[in-house]
């Protein structure tokens, strides 16, 4: 088994970072089996080197190597591109096609970017990892390939299983080994050894003197974040050795190709946040209407006690704990209003009982709009408000009005035919 410097030597793999050399260590590891690997990472961080070390390692290092980058190829081919197809299939099918599974036989495929696959094609993926089996489009004969499986994607793929847009036993399938890259910013000792070999590669490259950084350039270096990861650090070092006259660069000169991206300070961040801040107003106008409404229901409980008892003092004694309920534990609030001075009226006449009965107190509920008697607190009225709000807000686009009221498309487009929007 060849060294982990041998195979950084081998496959032009720059630094010296212990997380970057596990995760070669666990790729020299796995290559001589047949596991499925999912190599993770942000964006630039080199996945694709992961896959060529377990190829050239394994003992399929004379069959073809295949990579795919499933996020360039569009939904409406894509099974086509892997799996092949047969003539007249679909239009413009003029003859039958073998597809990467089947040429790369016996070799390896580099799934690239394997988060942006359709779940139709994730369904298929699944078959050839259980059983080894595929059927080309528009065939009905299944077909055997032996083929290892190395996948990359820098998606979340948690939250993309959260979402439905990702297969959780295709995931499982897949990542037998997971192989992490750190990102360049985890790796700060390597970051300056970077740029020197990339200085270096472009020096010879576009015959030129090779650009040398001050200290305070490489802490500059050191400091930024690096959101495009090795990719942008050789971007960042084509652009300088090209356009820079003199050779020697310092922090001011450095900082002209690095873009803004603002404070990095660390920021809390509230992780269980709702699909919308809509939804939770909702909820809170809906509970101070359940509130009042159940307020309402015991005034006129005590109403109804007060009518048939016509003893405002046993009343108040035997419906003490409702009392406070409705009105709070101000005992100086409802001292004030002399209960027991208060007189009872008839049933015939109703209409003096609200005035005459209830005692003068501050209303907790002062800050909620007055409503006519008349007027029906009904919540399928304030919804139908709602949804008529959030799709005149977008334009009458029921996805981004679904996703704000948190429901679904689908659920939306029931409600506006109910309500004939």
């Amino acid at each position: 088994m060849e060294s982990i410097q041998a195979i950084k030597q081998r496959f032009g793999i720059i630094g010296n970072d212990p997380k970057l050399n596990r995760s070669i260590e666990k790729a020299i590891q796995v290559a001589p089996t047949d596991i499925s690997v999912l190599v993770t990472g942000e964006s630039g961080v080199g996945k694709e080197s992961i896959p060529k070390i377990i190829h050239q390692l394994s003992h399929r290092k004379h069959g073809k190597y295949i990579a795919v980058n499933c996020g360039a190829i569009p939904e409406g081919t894509i099974d086509s591109e892997l799996f092949g197809h047969e003539k007249g299939a679909f239009t413009g099918a003029t003859q039958t096609r073998s597809g990467y599974f089947e040429v790369a036989d016996g070799g390896t495929i580099f799934l690239d970017e394997v988060g942006e696959l359709p779940l139709t094609t994730q369904v298929r993926l699944l078959r050839v990892l259980e059983n080894g089996e595929f059927i080309k489009v528009g065939s009905s004969k299944v077909q055997k390939t032996d083929v290892r499986i190395v996948a990359a994607t820098n998606v979340n793929m948690f939250e993309a299983i959260k979402k439905e847009k990702f297969r959780e036993d295709l995931y499982y399938r897949l990542s037998t080994i997971e192989i992490n890259l750190p990102a360049l910013r985890e790796r700060k000792e390597d970051i300056h050894l970077l740029f020197r070999k990339f200085a270096s590669d472009f020096a010879l490259k576009y015959k030129m003197p090779t650009v040398k950084l001050t200290d305070d350039a490489v802490n500059l270096l050191l400091r930024y974040r690096w959101n495009g990861n090795i990719r942008q650090l050789r971007n960042v070092a084509e652009q300088v050795s090209v356009l820079e006259h003199i050779r020697t660069i310092n922090a001011a000169t450095i900082q002209n190709y690095l873009p803004n991206t603002g404070s990095n300070l660390p920021a809390v961040v509230n992780n269980t946040k709702s699909e919308s801040d809509f939804a939770n107003e909702r909820e809170i106008l809906y509970k101070v209407l359940f509130d009042m409404k159940a307020d309402l229901n015991d005034l006129k409980k005590l109403t109804m006690e007060l009518m048939k008892n016509g003893s405002v003092s046993e009343v108040q004694k035997d419906n003490e704990h409702l009392i406070q309920k409705i009105y709070g534990d101000k005992d100086e609030a409802i001292e004030s209003t002399a209960i027991e001075d208060l007189e009872v009226l008839s049933l015939q006449q109703h209409t003096d009982t609200k005035e005459s009965i209830l005692p003068e107190v501050e209303d907790k509920y002062h800050f909620a709009e007055e409503i006519e008697e008349e007027e029906t607190l009904s919540l399928q009225d304030k919804e139908l408000e709602l949804i008529k709000k959030s799709l005149e807000r977008h334009s009458g686009k029921r996805k981004l009005a679904a996703a704000e009221l948190g429901i679904s498309e689908r659920t939306l487009y029931r409600k506006i035919k109910q309500y004939d929007l």
